[in-house]
């Protein structure tokens, strides 16, 4: 197995590469050509943005410019917290398309649950995929309350939750809801932003395996079932980040990793972010 046939089949029936290529903070037009291609180049097919990251334009510019047939990719928007609400979302996301010279998105995801239009966006999500304006439909940032919340109303539950999530913060009972209901769990900031590279247990499985820390914990996502997109603009860790797939972690060395865990958020507080209706 290699990046490229990793598939995760989701509840729709729609199938998406286990491992995808963030582009949060993916500036400018000539860095996004450079860090999609070697992306695309190393294998990479899920392609991961947001109304949010401003660089919806620059993404479909280098799709475009770079030839890559449609068909190769998967695509993944998220609309934000000002574009939520039923009519707003949908004008936004037709918006989204515009710049990201597409018909359709492989997935749509509410960027953060808010209070304010909590089942109005939904809604609009659940008749944008009927329209074919995307294929699948999830959201991002809801805990498990979010989601039991949704429940009452959803015709049609997500298919994919994506959460921060990494070893300082393993989410084990979000993770266990998920999958019990049929949702995949998706790792924004699989890495932790990077805090917790020197970490001595990662550091101690890394010589053992003749990997680095950055490759055990992309490893370890990939053993616990979650999908992951780690980010880079750097050609050498593009490429690191999918040679993972020639070593197993033992349980051992799982259980280690997951004894890590310190609830420690990089990002914000969901639960806050409901409450405020904006990133707080």
């Amino acid at each position: 197995m290699d990046i490229k046939d990793n598939i995760l089949t989701l509840a729709d029936g729609n199938r998406m590469p286990q491992e995808g290529f963030g582009l949060y903070k993916v500036d400018g037009q000539e860095m996004m050509d450079r860090a999609i291609a070697k992306a695309y180049d190393e294998g990479y097919r899920l392609f991961d943005t947001a109304q949010l990251y401003g660089n919806e334009q620059a993404v479909g510019n280098a799709f475009q410019s770079l030839a890559i047939p449609r068909d190769n990719i998967f695509v993944t928007t998220k609309v934000a917290e000002e574009n939520q609400g039923y009519e707003r979302a949908i004008a936004s996301v037709k918006e989204s398309l515009h710049k990201l010279k597409m018909d359709y998105v492989d997935l749509l995801l509410v960027h953060w649950p808010i209070e304010r239009s909590f089942f109005d966006t939904w809604r609009a999500f659940e008749a944008m995929k009927k329209e074919g304006l995307t294929k699948s439909i999830g959201v991002s940032n809801y805990q498990m309350i979010h989601l039991q919340y949704l429940a009452t109303q959803a015709t049609e539950m997500p298919v994919v939750d994506q959460i921060e999530l990494h070893p300082l913060l393993t989410q084990k009972p979000l993770l266990k809801f998920n999958s019990d209901h049929q949702i995949v769990t998706q790792a924004w900031s699989p890495l932790g932003r990077g805090a917790i590279l020197k970490e001595p247990v990662l550091q101690e499985i890394a010589v053992a395996h003749g990997k680095s820390t950055a490759q055990v914990i992309l490893r370890w996502h990939l053993q616990n079932g979650v999908s992951f997109i780690p980010k880079s603009i750097h050609e050498e860790r593009i490429a690191q980040n999918t040679d993972i797939y020639d070593f197993e972690l033992t349980d051992r060395e799982m259980t280690k990793i997951d004894a890590l865990n310190a609830y420690h958020r990089t990002g914000r507080e969901p639960e806050l972010v409901y409450e405020y209706n904006k990133q707080y």
